[in-house]
């Protein structure tokens, strides 16, 4: 193990540490009462043998009760033989009665503590994935983060709900015993006493063998997760090329490693119990034939031995039981390890104290000497320089990887320019509060993204609280609706999971509605009509050009007809503005631009032809 990992080791325990006591801080009432209960709760556990000490020594036997029981309950009572068995049957029942309302008070309250610290959890959790930029799910699996967020918090909240009131209980019991077990024979005792470390000793060291196995168990199982999820997600491709036999393979090898790795974390954990009970069995063994040896000499009771065995039993059952948690405790460890490392997680666009409010935003967007990189070793936009006008329509385009979706995503702070400035109306954006930024901002995307719900509340997703009038108002703008309104349930018709029961060029009009009751003064479109066709690609375009009215537009496009007329087109290449103008003049440049739309319009008449291929040098004659 490296110096780095040792170190980092006792700050990641620290981390968790404070975590756990940041959950549990507001439920302190709570678990006060669970505290009293299982104080209850032990107290009545240990009592439990005593009415059989009485039956047994003082009913059956001659041996005579203690005096400061005579004078609690009377000598009428300890007198008469038929009355100590009364009151050894009315002491079970009392004992009963307390220990097990405490049960039901500490199990109620351990459940609602552990409901309560799961759902704090859950919601810290997603609240802080929310905050995080784009460039950390960049690098994450989408299962890894679900399995993290719903089976390691439900494996915490099942650990804080039963396994920490086991834990407390049985450490609160071996207190108690020991020491009414050195008040019944001294010399017993010490026998669990000195058992008891080396089996302690035994446990902590098996328990990092449990928790490395765990970790691979749970890694496994989230790749598990993503498999599926992708396979399910991507379900239209898998059918169309016939690759459900390589899904099946896919899920099949990340099972089969969760099983293979459950079985090995398996082994380790079925060695510790027989280990444990052996122990236990000899210790039990030695006592009761040495005890037996003792009331043969009339140096002990039967009922103080059968005392003793039943809270030696119940001594090592504690230690057992502790020893069986190793598994509980290792799994809850590597939960609350998955999730911390989600809560250390800062990629996130940062905002400044003083940032402020952007009022009267007009739509002016300036790039200066602006560069970005996704890794550090790789740019990806290298000294863009640009400026578009308030109201203007500026189309960008290039190559694929040219870098055109990447320069719009940072005017929304998607992601932060690694130099250079970006600017709206005249000011940096890292100097707006990043919400009321975004806020001033629609984006109509390739792929509209739905959500399960209505189609009503999935166009006044744009902007909540938007009244049903002004839902109605943004699909007639939209072109949406006239499909809409023959739906069976009109706008409260019921959209499938990610829109999957509309089509294209329907969901694309729901996707510009969303944009149109926003009503942001700058708009991004990327690429909302290059997988539809003709005629739906015609009718989402009457939809753009009523979106667009009187705002700040930005269409990324591959098909150069939908920006011919643009204020401006920006073309980049290799992450560098390689030219801009009108079409017009981009064409007269006889550049890039030209040449892209020479591929695509071959026949059209006005566009000057390529320039000549540079000679080819001839190569030389030899001597």
């Amino acid at each position: 193990m490296s110096k780095k990992d040792k170190s980092e080791r006792p700050r990641d325990r620290a981390g968790m540490t404070r975590l756990v006591r940041e959950l549990l801080r507001p439920y302190r009432g709570r678990l006060t009462v669970i505290f009293l209960a299982m104080i209850v709760e032990t107290g009545m556990s240990l009592a439990g043998p005593w009415p059989l000490k009485v039956v047994l020594d003082s009913v059956v036997g001659h041996h005579p009760m203690p005096h400061w029981v005579t004078r609690m309950v009377g000598a009428d009572v300890t007198d008469h033989k038929m009355g100590l068995a009364a009151l050894a049957a009315a002491m079970i029942i009392v004992i009963a009665l307390l220990e097990n309302a405490a049960s039901y008070v500490d199990n109620y309250y351990t459940e609602s503590v552990g409901q309560y610290v799961a759902n704090d959890l859950r919601m810290r959790v997603y609240h802080h994935l929310d905050r995080l930029s784009l460039g950390y799910y960049d690098k994450q699996q989408t299962g890894n983060l679900l399995s993290t967020i719903t089976t390691d918090i439900t494996t915490i909240q099942n650990f804080a709900s039963s396994a920490t009131l086991g834990i407390l209980v049985d450490v609160l019991t071996i207190i108690g015993m020991l020491g009414l077990m050195f008040w019944l024979n001294f010399d017993f005792a010490l026998i669990a006493v000195a058992v008891t470390p080396f089996l302690l000793l035994f446990v902590m060291q098996f328990k990092k063998a449990v928790k490395k196995a765990t970790h691979e168990v749970r890694r496994r199982q989230s790749d598990i997760v993503a498999v599926v999820q992708e396979g399910l997600e991507s379900m239209r491709v898998v059918k169309a090329y016939g690759r459900e036999q390589l899904e099946e393979e896919h899920l099949k090898e990340a099972s089969q490693a969760a099983v293979d790795a459950a079985l090995a974390a398996r082994k380790i954990k079925s060695l510790l119990s027989p280990v444990v009970s052996v122990v236990v069995a000899f210790c039990v063994a030695f006592v009761l034939y040495r005890g037996s040896w003792l009331i043969l000499h009339e140096a002990m009771t039967i009922g103080a031995l059968t005392v003793f065995l039943s809270y030696l039993n119940k001594f090592f059952k504690p230690v057992q039981d502790l020893a069986k948690m190793t598994n509980s405790i290792a799994q809850a460890a590597v939960g609350i390890e998955r999730v911390q490392m989600i809560l250390a997680a800062d990629e996130m666009i940062p905002e400044k104290p003083d940032a402020r409010e952007p009022e009267g935003i007009k739509g002016e967007i300036t790039f200066e000497k602006v560069a970005f990189a996704y890794r550090p070793d790789s740019p990806v936009l290298k000294e863009i320089d640009f400026r578009i006008e308030p109201g203007q329509l500026v189309g960008f385009v290039g190559a694929t990887g040219g870098g055109k979706s990447t320069v719009a995503s940072l005017i929304p702070r998607f992601y932060d320019a690694t130099s250079g400035r970006v600017l709206i109306d005249g000011t940096d954006v890292r100097d707006f509060k990043i919400k009321a930024l975004r806020n001033q901002i629609g984006c109509v995307l390739q792929d509209t993204v739905l959500f399960v719900g209505t189609i009503a509340e999935n166009i006044g997703y744009g902007r909540p609280g938007a009244t049903r009038e002004e839902i109605v108002a943004a699909a007639k703008l939209a072109n949406a609706d006239e499909f809409i309104s023959k739906m069976p349930k009109g706008y409260d018709s019921a959209v499938g999971e990610r829109g999957a029961t509309l089509s294209g060029g329907q969901r694309q009009r729901i996707g510009i509605a969303r944009a149109i009751i926003r009503n942001s003064p700058i708009l991004i479109l990327d690429e909302p009509t290059a997988a539809l066709d003709t005629e739906s690609e015609k009718i989402v375009m009457e939809a753009l050009e009523n979106l667009m009215k009187g705002r700040t537009a930005i269409a990324i496009a591959h098909r150069l007809s939908t920006i011919k007329d643009a204020d401006k087109i920006v073309v980049f290449k290799d992450g560098f503005v390689h030219e801009q103008g009108t079409h017009d003049e981009l064409l007269r440049n006889n550049g890039l631009y030209a040449e892209l739309y020479r591929i695509q319009f071959p026949s059209e008449s006005g566009v000057p032809p390529a320039p000549p291929a540079p000679p080819v040098a001839a190569p030389a004659a030899k001597a």
